[in-house]
């Protein structure tokens, strides 16, 4: 079950960071693009710029659910070098629990701003006016997402093969017990 639910999650976190290549892919082109009709045509952009920070910004957040599959966020582990196993498994389920609150507090703010924009038919201020209901869509699913994300880690890290060993007093010395220096999510794969 556990392992239907990692992948199944993994999965889903693949297919936003496939999609979010896909957005930087195409900020990309319509920045050539509006090179070419701004400076070789000499003519006036006026959807380019906000398609660009808008596409921009939604695959930074639509990718951070597979950057935290694959252990990719910025971390000190100046303390998880100098402390023994079990307490580094304490701390990395302190750390994957206020991860998960975090993104469920941003859950439900992104979650009312994007609500209030697709009730209210908010409008950008620029001459495009692009809903902006579009764009902040990304930010709930993204943090929705995160939350899956954040319990699939918290959960493995619970019923990985490699806990009991590594806390237990058989382990010979920190680490040695199979996948202990592997992140949670490569345990289960």
């Amino acid at each position: 079950m556990l392992k239907a639910y990692s992948q199944a999650v993994g999965n889903a976190s693949r297919g936003l960071a496939a999609f979010a290549t896909a957005l930087l892919i195409a900020a990309m082109l319509v920045v050539c693009q509006m090179i070419m009709q701004r400076y070789v045509f000499r003519q006036a952009t006026i959807w380019q710029t906000d398609f660009v920070v808008f596409s921009a910004t939604a695959a930074m957040f639509l990718g951070a659910p597979y950057v935290l599959l694959k252990g990719g966020h910025v971390g000190i582990d100046v303390v998880e070098m100098v402390v023994g196993e079990r307490t580094r498994y304490v701390l990395r389920i302190i750390a994957g629990l206020l991860g998960l609150l975090f993104c469920a507090v941003m859950l439900i703010a992104t979650w009312i701003q994007f609500h209030d924009a697709w009730a209210g038919n908010w409008k950008h201020s620029s001459v495009w006016a692009p809903p902006l209901w579009v764009p902040l869509a990304a930010l709930p699913v993204s943090f929705a997402m995160l939350c899956l994300q954040y319990v699939a880690q918290i959960l493995t890290l619970l019923t990985a093969p490699a806990v009991p060993a590594a806390m237990g007093h058989g382990a010979a010395e920190p680490g040695s017990a199979p996948g202990a220096d592997r992140h949670p999510q490569e345990i289960i794969q």
